[in-house]
């Protein structure tokens, strides 16, 4: 009776459980692709808004969070900016609240002499009504 039973040999086993390199390698690619498509351009974003908010200085038309558009008037601290809303309105901010800067002040910004030569920024000269209001010109056929 005992030719019948064949005897059991024990497999090899296996290393650690299966844990080897290529087992890895999709976890690894997975983190890279996370990496470059989320944590790196948040990382950029977030030092291009530290870099907006150091340069504001005063005369900045600003957008803050809430959607309030105003000019910088005052810069008061690293931390607050006094800003005009509107004509004789003013509101102290936190600097961090502004999201965006619609128009940067130029630092010492005055007109060169090229500037004057050629006439920008200067306004143009009002045209004068040859007829006065309500009264038609003599070409007009009246219809």
């Amino acid at each position: 009776m005992s030719l019948l039973i064949s005897p059991a040999y024990a497999q090899a086993a296996a290393g650690f459980g299966g844990l080897d390199l290529m087992s890895m390698l999709p976890f690894v690619g997975i983190f890279v692709v996370f990496y470059f498509l989320m944590f790196r351009p948040q990382q950029q974003k977030a030092k291009k808004h530290r870099d907006l908010l150091a340069s504001l200085r005063r005369g900045d038309r600003v957008v803050t969070t809430g959607g309030i558009i105003g000019t910088v008037s005052k810069v008061v601290s690293d931390a607050e900016l006094l800003l005009e809303i509107a004509d004789g309105v003013r509101v102290r901010i936190l600097r961090q609240m502004v999201t965006d800067v619609i128009t940067k002040t130029e630092p010492g910004a005055a007109a060169s002499n090229d500037d004057e030569e050629v006439g920008i920024g200067k306004p143009k000269p009002r045209s004068r009504r040859t007829t006065a209001p309500g009264t038609a010109k003599s070409d007009d056929t009246g219809a």
